[in-house]
């Protein structure tokens, strides 16, 4: 049923279906799309797992890039290995694997990104690998390509070439960079089944998400997901009209149940359009989160990596200002909210705020929804979880608004969005999330109650804040010291504390350093190197215009060996820079190197990956009580003993002073000087 809000105050409640798949009922949680366009350093499969801790305090699921190889460098649309081969242009099968496996003992559950509505093949038009899983050979056939595909050119190669293409035409809509897959073939059937199975049942995704569903039809995402029984399945029917997308979902029914949730584009336009125009009447035009009939099946997003600026010659679609209203809108909201990757990384303090409240309140896919008020300045609703309601304010005018304070009292706002509590929950707010922080953060502390005259007392050591604490008012903002720092705050009404909040923070001094980066090439034999460089701040980036990249003119030598050495600045405690090393005009060239952040030791060796490119091996460990300071203080005063090379650089500084056999221990064979005088080891 296609409902609409035509009523100046709208109250929908979601109504569960029990019986119904493809989405769980009254589902609590938010969603990451843990990559953008060519992120490659960003959603690196080691990179993603050391951030396990942090991102399932806020996240229960996490979206990430098809983890197939695909021939070569590539995002994964353009899909080619199912089963063998998982050495992707994000990592290795054993980093994607343990990444997943890390994950799902946090309590984050990894979702797949499946490509089946076409699938590149290897030499010519339709030659497909052939791959094993469970001693069993799957093989998609040239009579598995649709017809019609891209335009008739792959029936008009297959006569001339002697293949013969399905006799049916596609269901959908093409691809035209890769073979349209006729999803009626038994045998294409039966690969998808196999394939989807070994994802779910075999790396341990925990659910899946279909990428250009429109290019099949959609009873097929129900024979498939009926089959492989994922717990979360969502399809990117790639459509503004809310119609059309809930035909979609309503086609994924087998057995008289829906199979399936999709991406709210309905939703995600409304939200373009307030945002474009500052009109945020344009709200109204709600999308599946907002219909009781098919909100638990909506996933709603602002960005994604089909939308977002790409580049200059890549501007796509995207949410061009008011990006953190638009969050706090579909972070309040029915549905399941999906978190874009740059949101994350961007606005990371403020969209923990809002999904800590989120979950505080309780509020879940099928949660009941109220519209207060709609202008072209300030959009205004109720969203009420199984905790309590959560009162929100979004647009132009969002900060000048008032919730009547007899019922709200304000639990954090930003530009143009406010985010309101109910005052009888009695409880202190305080308005930084947990996390790692740099220099000298504040937390705000809030104080919701209905006494007026309630005050937070607060700790800053772990220990439960008492009448007896520091007292401040509401609204205070406390200052947190270097280190690891535990912050509770309490509500302090007529001597009585209730209502403590706590938060864990890593608090940080930061200072930009530098960084030297060493490579050697004597397996290969190189005698000369280019360097191409990008990543981190983008203060990195190669200099050269174009291919092979800078030439690298320091070497030094070290250990009996050559090596080029390069040097960087990080500027930030999340800068990095990565590297392709090559020579011979970039003919030979090594895979790359991602994510350096700190003094290494690199070595080109002969082996090849299987684009052709010089394996890299990071030999630091070998190098390490050389490449940076042992025991580097540089508030030593204690008659300090000093190492250094020959070059005068420093290798060792100790904060007392110690023999020199000690001060050379564990250091390659070499000549040192310790404290002026040489040393030979």
């Amino acid at each position: 049923m296609n409902k609409k809000l035509i009523t100046a105050i709208a109250a929908i409640a979601c109504p569960s279906m029990l019986m119904a798949q493809g989405w769980p009922t009254n589902h609590q949680g938010v969603m990451l799309q843990g990559f953008y366009w060519n992120s490659y350093d960003a959603s690196n499969w080691k990179k993603l797992e050391t951030q396990a801790n942090e991102l399932s305090q806020y996240f229960n699921l996490i979206w990430i890039p098809q983890s197939g190889n695909c021939g070569g460098e590539s995002m994964g649309y353009d899909d080619l290995y199912w089963f063998d081969n998982y050495k992707s242009a994000f990592g290795s099968e054993e980093e994607l694997r343990s990444m997943i496996s890390t994950f799902k003992q946090k309590g984050l559950g990894t979702i797949a990104d499946v490509v089946i509505n076409h699938r590149k093949t290897l030499t010519n038009w339709v030659d497909f690998p052939k791959e094993t899983y469970k001693g069993v050979t799957y093989q998609l056939l040239s009579t598995d390509i649709c017809k019609d595909d891209c335009g008739g050119k792959t029936a008009t190669w297959a006569k001339e070439n002697g293949y013969n293409l399905s006799e049916n035409n596609d269901t959908g809509e093409g691809a035209d960079f890769a073979r349209d897959l006729d999803h009626n073939s038994s045998n294409v059937q039966n690969n998808v089944k196999a394939y989807l199975d070994f994802l779910l049942n075999d790396l341990g995704y925990s659910g899946v998400r279909y990428d250009m569903v429109k290019g099949y039809d959609a009873k097929f995402t129900g024979i498939y997901n009926t089959a492989a029984k994922p717990a979360f399945s969502v399809g990117e029917y790639f459509d503004g009209n809310k119609q059309k997308v809930e035909n979609w979902i309503n086609g994924t029914i087998q057995n008289g149940e829906i199979q399936s949730a999709a991406f709210d584009f309905p939703t995600r336009y409304a939200v373009r359009d307030a945002t474009a125009y500052s009109n945020w009447t344009k709200l109204d035009n709600g999308g599946l989160a907002t219909d009781g009939d098919y909100c638990r099946y909506a996933v709603t997003f602002v960005e994604n990596h089909d939308t977002e600026k790409r580049s200059e010659s890549e501007q796509q679609d995207p949410i061009k200002k008011d990006t953190l209203a638009a969050n706090a809108y579909i972070l309040a909201m029915p549905g399941t909210p999906c978190v874009f990757m740059k949101h994350w990384i961007d606005y990371k303090q403020e969209i923990k705020n809002m999904i800590l409240l989120r979950n505080l309140m309780g509020i879940t896919n099928q949660s009941e929804w109220k519209r207060n008020g709609s202008s072209v300045a300030r959009y205004v609703f109720t969203t009420t979880g199984t905790n309590g309601r959560l009162h929100v304010a979004v647009g132009t005018s969002a900060n000048s608004y008032s919730a009547d304070n007899t019922t709200w009292a304000l639990a954090t706002e930003g530009y143009h969005y406010r985010y309101f509590l109910e005052r009888n929950r009695e409880t202190a707010w305080i308005d930084l999330p947990s996390g790692e922080y740099h220099n000298t953060p504040k937390a705000l502390l809030r104080a919701i109650s209905t006494n007026d005259n309630a005050k937070i007392v607060y700790t800053l050591d772990g220990t439960p804040p008492t009448a007896n604490s520091s007292v401040a008012e509401s609204g205070y903002e406390v200052a947190l010291p270097e280190g690891d720092v535990t912050l509770k705050a309490g509500l302090l009404v007529d001597g009585n504390v209730t209502g403590i909040t706590e938060r864990h923070y890593s608090i940080k001094a930061f200072s930009p350093y530098a960084i030297t980066v060493n490579v050697n090439a004597d397996q290969v034999g190189w005698t000369a190197m280019n360097v191409w460089s990008w990543g981190g701040d983008g203060s990195h980036t190669t200099t050269a215009t174009s291919w092979p990249g800078d030439k690298v003119t320091t070497t030094r030598e070290l250990g009996g060996k050559q090596w080029y050495t390069l040097t960087y600045t990080m500027n930030a405690n999340d800068d990095y820079v990565n590297f392709v090393f090559n020579t011979n005009g970039g003919k030979d060239q090594s895979e790359n190197v991602q994510n350096v952040n700190q003094t290494s030791f690199f070595e080109i060796t002969a082996a090849k990956d299987e684009n052709g490119h010089r394996k890299v091996k990071n030999i630091t460990s070998q190098y390490a009580a050389i490449s940076s300071p042992v025991c580097d203080n540089a508030a030593a005063t204690l008659s300090p003993t000093l190492v250094t090379s020959l070059d005068g650089r420093t290798v060792r500084r100790f904060t007392t002073h110690v023999s020199a056999t000690n001060a050379t221990q564990d250091l390659p064979h070499g000549i040192y000087i310790v404290d002026g005088k040489k040393i030979a080891k």
